[in-house]
């Protein structure tokens, strides 16, 4: 395996942080923290004008013909430049489609994300919190043509601006709990559901979804009906990776803010840097970013390849989880008490780091899966 980047995987690096540089300086983050939408029309017309919102989706649907590990370039520069808005929540839908969609629901579909035109969120997590089979416990029952869904959904990122869900929601019973579950595609606008905006540390938008007799035709069914955990399996192992690449670019981008303040703040007649103690903290961040890095580009690859990385991206959710949290951490202790303050940038990556470290499985639920296929 090589971790190096290619030239096109380096160029779309280079290109995205000179765009996100321009459009997404850290007044925006700010102003968008305040935002109703969390996002504008306007950047995400950018967005898809630049081709990221169809880079893993093949040409004929609008795409550029990527792949997972592209996309995780681009998410690392994301996560570095804390972009606000649905572009992740869409990414992922999209691959979902990609994989079990018809080829009616690609065409319908996939088209219009790469153009920008919908906007996907993934509707899994409910009120129990859990990522387990077992954590799914709203109903679709079927009438007629149409299936009918009741019952909640929590920490749905960016619900309240999505034009469709990709929602996982039970529809019969089985000898185990990952028996009967079903994802559809849910017209977000449909009569019978609301969403409310949940108020959370990193201030992500993240809602809790309310279904209330909500219809939603047996077309959009993704996949096979009652047997669609497999399916949610492999969109866990995408959002895992995914955010891991985030929360990477996050802990680099801390790490360089660390090291420059270090470089420049005086005290005792000389910069901090040239403390030990300080020295050590800055070394300490820069293994755990390199580590993130490594852990997280081999769990990419073996996606993007095709190969069997339930272990390997359980591995890197584990590790860089904790790892961005310690980065951040040891960041603020040099900065002192100025990084703690609203007007510093650290706070910024401080509250998306820890926001990010549970979604889609903390440490302690992936290090569970690690020891599973470790045959424990």
């Amino acid at each position: 395996m090589d971790l190096g980047l290619n030239e096109a995987q380096e160029m779309l690096k280079k290109s995205a942080r000179e765009f996100l540089e321009k459009e997404c300086p850290k007044s925006f983050v700010r102003a968008m923290e305040e935002a109703e939408k969390g996002y504008t029309p306007e950047l995400w017309r950018k967005i898809a004008d630049v081709g990221w919102l169809g880079l893993a989706l093949p040409e004929k649907y609008g795409g550029t013909g990527g792949n997972f590990l592209d996309l995780a370039v681009l998410l690392e520069e994301m996560g570095r430049a804390l972009l606000p808005g649905p572009f992740f929540s869409t990414a992922i839908c999209s691959l979902a489609i990609l994989e079990a969609g018809t080829d009616e629901q690609k065409a319908e579909f996939l088209p219009k994300i790469a153009s920008g035109d919908i906007i996907m969120a993934l509707a899994l997590t409910e009120p129990s919190a859990t990522y387990d089979a077992s954590g799914i416990s709203l109903s679709a029952e079927r009438q007629e043509d149409h299936y009918v869904l009741n019952g909640a959904k929590l920490f749905v990122n960016d619900a309240h601006v999505a034009d469709y869900l990709l929602c996982v929601a039970r529809t019969g019973k089985g000898a185990k709990p990952e028996d009967g579950i079903t994802i559809f595609a849910v017209n977000a606008k449909e009569s019978g559901i609301s969403c409310n905006i949940l108020k959370t540390i990193a201030a992500d938008k993240q809602c809790e979804v309310l279904f209330e007799k909500a219809e939603v035709p047996q077309k959009n069914i993704l996949g096979a009906l009652n047997k669609g955990w497999p399916l949610v399996e492999k969109l866990m192992l995408w959002a895992a990776v995914g955010k891991c690449a985030e929360m990477l670019g996050q802990s680099q981008k801390a790490l360089e803010m660390t090291v420059e303040y270090a470089k420049q703040r005086i005290q005792f007649g000389r910069p901090i840097g040239s403390f030990q103690a300080v020295q050590h903290h800055c070394a300490n961040m820069l293994v755990d970013v390199d580590s993130s890095r490594f852990i997280t580009y081999e769990a990419a690859w073996k996606l993007s390849e095709g190969l069997p990385s339930a272990k390997e991206v359980s591995m890197a959710k584990a590790w860089v989880s904790d790892a961005t949290r310690r980065v951040v951490a040891l960041g603020h202790q040099v900065h002192g008490g100025i990084g703690f303050t609203k007007e510093h940038d650290m706070q910024l990556y401080f509250r998306r780091a820890k926001a990010a470290e549970v979604l889609f499985g903390d440490g302690d639920y992936h290090r569970e899966i690690v020891a599973r296929e470790m045959g424990l």
